[in-house]
């Protein structure tokens, strides 16, 4: 299935109106990975730096995101959403930024699915970094869950 990276955001702006504020966009999605990009004129704050929690919600959109773009591909009738976030702030981000969310390995999505299918709840980690010039800036690890719609 083919999925529209711009019906993505489309779809997160709507329902998830904060997004439109943070400027973000999709910048694209290769199976194993998403990356949306995130204006630092949107997210600054009184440093000149972008606000600490632009770049938290930003690696949680990604990972989100990405398990949305899955969800989508699989045809499954699923809410997600997140249950628990740790986000780490390595360095400073002085200029635009990218968000990159990975998709977990093969063994770990395949017991995902398996137990969804069977409990129709399933919680999954997804790991995201923030990127600036290249530099991983922060590190996000993500608790997500999935619950079968009836």
């Amino acid at each position: 299935m083919n999925i529209k990276m711009n019906e993505v955001l489309e779809y997160i702006q709507k329902n998830i109106p904060i997004t439109k504020e943070l400027g973000v966009s999709i910048n694209k999605y290769t199976g194993d990975l998403i990356v949306i990009d995130a204006p630092l004129a949107a997210n600054i704050n009184h440093k000149n730096s972008a606000f600490g929690g632009s770049l938290s919600s930003i690696a949680i959109l990604s990972a989100w995101a990405l398990l949305f773009v899955k969800q989508k591909e699989l045809k499954l009738d699923v809410t997600l959403v997140i249950q628990e976030s740790k986000f780490s702030f390595l360095f400073p981000v002085l200029k635009d930024f990218q968000a990159l969310a990975y998709t977990p390995k093969e063994e770990d999505f395949t017991r995902f699915l398996k137990i969804l299918n069977k409990k129709g709840k399933a919680r999954l980690k997804i790991y995201s970094e923030i990127i600036c010039e290249g530099k991983v800036c922060g590190t996000h690890e993500g608790s997500y869950v999935a619950i079968k719609n009836k």
